[in-house]
């Protein structure tokens, strides 16, 4: 998400920044690379692609994932999401959604940008209450079928709509999930109540995003980055003075262990038994840096 162009987002890096910073997290031993079609409307594809080409990473050494769901916009810098007018009424007609059409065309679009013959996990960026279940696990697992997609993942829905969907690819023998990339960090914990129940029943992995709090909890509350003045989203983070009292405490402890923030909370997150590893994105290559270093290596003495 971090890569693409700043017509999209402010805060976002171009490809000779992206280009550094994956081969940090490369050479550092990380494999995986989480991006979505959506994502500066395909450009975060486009530059994944380019420097994995770039870089020549081995294809069969480095996990790909990718997304489908959201409308792509016609260019770069076009703010699809943040209108609040149906895709139809935009001139996005059948670009939206879990439906056969839209999951075939996305996956397409996505390995020509990426450059790829397979992406090896194709998530569903939202839950869609306009298409039926079985229409979607089937789409899902005929592209699995097709040679397009390795696994499939699920991403930012409700335990039971993620009961729903494997449940009835489990039933009827098609591919099930194998990820569930949801939303989960020191302030937003309401995946623990049911979806980690849930994930550990079917045996599949969780991958929170954003275990930072879109960089909320990498500084001291009133600390401003371009990001913090621009992510829109940020502000729905901090409601209760309990959210306060928690980036507090976080950071009278890192103080007390002398770690950064991020280190701390990102530890936090690596030590929980429904994580399997979490989605990490930055936009500084000091701040990888130094998570790669802490988190990957002294985690129990951060702890």
């Amino acid at each position: 998400m971090q890569y693409g162009t700043s017509e999209w987002q402010d805060w976002v890096l171009g490809e000779e920044e992206a280009l550094v910073h994956i081969k940090a997290a490369y050479d550092a031993g990380i494999n995986t690379f989480d991006t979505a079609d959506m994502y500066s409307n395909g450009l975060s594809e486009v530059v994944l692609g380019n420097v994995i080409k770039k870089l020549d990473l081995p294809r069969d050494e480095i996990v790909v994932m990718t997304k489908v769901y959201n409308v792509v916009g016609h260019t770069p810098g076009e703010k699809v999401f943040r209108s609040a007018a149906h895709p139809d009424q935009l001139g996005y007609v059948n670009q939206r959604g879990l439906s056969r059409k839209h999951i075939f065309a996305s996956i397409k679009k996505s390995l020509e940008r990426l450059q790829l013959d397979y992406v090896d996990v194709l998530q569903c960026h939202r839950f869609d209450t306009e298409t039926p279940i079985e229409e979607t696990m089937q789409a899902l697992h005929d592209v699995v079928q097709a040679g397009y997609v390795r696994y499939i993942g699920m991403s930012s829905c409700w335990a039971y709509q993620f009961q729903a969907m494997q449940n009835y690819a489990i039933t009827n023998h098609l591919t099930p999930f194998i990820s569930m990339q949801n939303h989960h960090s020191l302030i937003y914990r309401e995946e623990e109540r049911e979806m980690f129940p849930t994930l550990k029943m079917f045996g599949v992995g969780c991958i929170p995003w954003s275990p930072l709090a879109r960089g909320l909890l990498t500084r001291p509350l009133g600390q401003q980055t371009i990001r913090g003045k621009t992510d829109l989203a940020i502000n729905s983070y901090v409601q209760h003075e309990s959210d306060k009292d928690i980036m507090n405490r976080l950071e009278e402890v890192a103080k007390k262990k002398g770690a950064s923030m991020a280190q701390i909370a990102l530890a936090w997150s690596m030590a929980q038994d429904a994580v399997t590893a979490p989605i990490v994105g930055t936009t500084s290559l000091k701040n990888l840096q130094d998570l790669l270093g802490k988190c990957c290596n002294q985690r129990a003495d951060i702890l």
